[in-house]
């Protein structure tokens, strides 16, 4: 069993429950509900216990199977399905009286958080939309399944940041949103899908987008009913070709950030997350930089930020500060776009003040991107687990050259080149770059391939980097000198509250005798050593000081306990 929250508007914490049961979403019915039910699908959905449930489709209607009825939890189950309900699929129900919960917004530790918010999944159990028109002749990238799998073919490329390339058979959309360029060819024949041999089942026909929507679930379509083999009689299959927006053009998308950084400065941009296209949502207003309140924060709202930003649309609004929290002001609350927006400030918001909200509020977003396949270049061997391990990467894929894999080498290597590496293998952020990495010898791999590594830490591969390229230059050459990584799913992110440095700082005049302490530490200037201890003074510049942790993870000093020793000055 698999368990979603789903419908809007809605927090990351409550929704519409729905089920995955039978290889079918499906949702459950609000009769004899109650909060013991609550408690066991909260646990289903990494949550460590519920507040509250709600009855009559608060959170809209679903579609599908409606799965259970009478449900009756002690609430101790571990599982909805040894509570008594009337059996799987058998209901009196309609979609009106779909249930939903309220979970206390705390995880359970460990739990892997897969909760996707407001992206209605009508398109698991779909087969191919029909596409009328004659066969032409063209060699196409492949046809729209529309079956739940991989990411890049499920028909809505630019959803992705990716280009679409509509043609006759689909009627052409409007212009693109911000991040795309116009679109060039068009759909492709299903000539190919002939030689395919596959038995095609269409369940979707008639499908009108006006392209602005953040899922193609969500434009207006029909179901066929009955054998849907034998549908699409006077059709075929509809197929679509994508290519990269030109932030994620082949090797270059750092180069383009770059000089789109130079053009002027940018109003929003993401902070605090691991990935490229995920953050928590700042915007600059009156030369500060704050946050969004997450107060009517929805999945249209956030697809305007990613399209501005150039991605695809989103794929997760985030709200409670899942991204972590922010500093500073929070400059905007119950944003309200259409979806057809070009940026968030053309959408409706309220302007707020810090009594408003609190940065446990913070909106945050994960934007859909092309799939670029960079993970496939790179992996980690030898660590105690999939985070950290010595750094292979694969070169010689260019022109039918053989892959091959090999080291980089460890001269230079720093955090921000973990930062990319982690990145690339889809692991979070960088805790450590070591350059060397002797205790991890457990490859074959033993040639040098990379080295002169040097990134500025926003790029998406190792290869976007600078490097010495096929001149290699390495003093230590051994696997002993090769890179490696520790990477982690959370960070700390530490920030100066540099205002308060500024308000509070004064000159003070102090004896000698009381700054020992000080000068042990290295907290006087060198001149002090000359000093006629313990007599005389030392002016000293006093200020208060103010770190706040910005990311996702607590922050422990790099010496752990076991290493503290006991000192008079502390």
């Amino acid at each position: 069993l698999k368990f979603r929250l789903a419908g809007y508007p809605r927090k990351h914490n409550e929704g519409r429950v729905e089920v995955f049961y039978n290889d079918e979403w499906g949702t459950i019915c609000d009769d004899d509900f109650t909060l013991a039910n609550a408690q066991v699908l909260c646990r289903h959905l990494g949550f460590v216990a519920a507040t509250g449930w709600a009855h009559s489709a608060k959170y809209g209607k679903g579609v599908g199977r409606i799965w259970l009825d009478n449900v009756n939890c002690v609430g101790s189950e571990k599982s909805i399905a040894d509570c008594k309900h009337r059996g799987w699929g058998n209901s009196d129900c309609s979609h009106e009286e779909d249930a939903g919960v309220i979970c206390k917004d705390e995880r359970i530790p460990g739990f892997k958080d897969s909760n996707v918010i407001e992206v209605r999944t009508l398109l698991a159990r779909v087969g191919s939309q029909c596409c009328p028109g004659s066969c032409r002749s063209f060699s196409g990238q492949g046809w729209v399944p529309c079956r739940h799998r991989a990411s890049r073919t499920k028909g809505q490329c630019k959803g992705h940041g990716q280009q679409l390339q509509p043609q006759a058979g689909w009627p052409s959309t409007p212009p693109l949103p911000v991040g795309y360029t116009s679109p060039v060819s068009g759909l492709l024949s299903p000539c190919r899908l002939f030689t395919e041999r596959q038995q095609l089942n269409y369940r979707l026909h008639s499908v009108s987008c006006t392209g602005t929507e953040v899922h193609l679930s969500m434009c207006s379509f029909e179901f066929y009913q009955g054998n849907t083999s034998s549908a699409c009689g006077s059709g075929m299959p509809a197929v679509v070709s994508c290519v990269p927006g030109p932030l994620f053009a082949t090797g270059n998308g750092h180069k383009k950030k770059q000089r789109q950084q130079q053009q002027g400065q940018p109003r929003i941009r993401l902070k605090g997350g691991a990935k490229i296209g995920e953050g928590r949502i700042e915007v600059l207003k009156s030369s500060e930089w704050g946050t969004i309140c997450d107060d009517r924060w929805n999945l249209l709202s956030a697809s305007v930020v990613c399209r501005e930003l150039g991605f695809g649309s989103a794929k997760e609004a985030l709200t409670g500060a899942r991204m972590g929290q922010g500093t500073g002001p929070i400059h905007i609350n119950e944003v309200q776009c259409l979806g057809t927006e070009k940026s968030l400030w053309s959408c409706p918001f309220k302007n707020i003040t810090q009594e408003d909200c609190k940065h446990t509020e913070d909106a945050a977003v994960r934007c859909n991107i092309p799939y670029m396949g960079y993970e496939n270049l790179i992996r980690l061997s030898g660590g105690r687990s999939r985070f950290e391990g010595r750094v292979e990467v694969a070169v010689g894929a260019v022109d039918g050259d053989q892959l091959r894999w090999g080291l980089v080498c460890g001269e230079g290597w720093g955090t921000l080149e973990a930062m990319v590496a982690c990145r690339q293998l889809g692991l979070g952020f960088a805790n450590h770059g070591l350059q060397e990495t002797w205790y991890w010898d457990a490859s074959n791999v033993t040639e040098m391939v990379l080295s002169g590594v040097k990134c500025a830490g926003h790029e998406m591969s190792l290869s976007h980097c600078q490097h010495h390229g096929t001149s290699l230059s390495c003093r230590n050459t051994g696997t002993r000198f090769a890179a490696g990584v520790i990477c982690s799913e959370t960070a700390s992110d530490l920030l100066l509250h540099a205002p308060l440095v500024q308000e509070t700082a004064y000159i003070e005049d102090r004896p000698l005798h009381m700054l020992y302490c000080a000068a042990e530490e290295n907290c006087l200037s060198s001149s002090a050593r000359q000093a006629n201890w313990p007599y005389g003074h030392r002016r000293l510049l006093r200020f208060s000081s103010q770190i706040h942790n910005n990311g996702r993870a607590d922050f422990r000093p790099k010496a752990g306990r076991h290493s503290w020793v006991w000192h008079e000055c502390h």
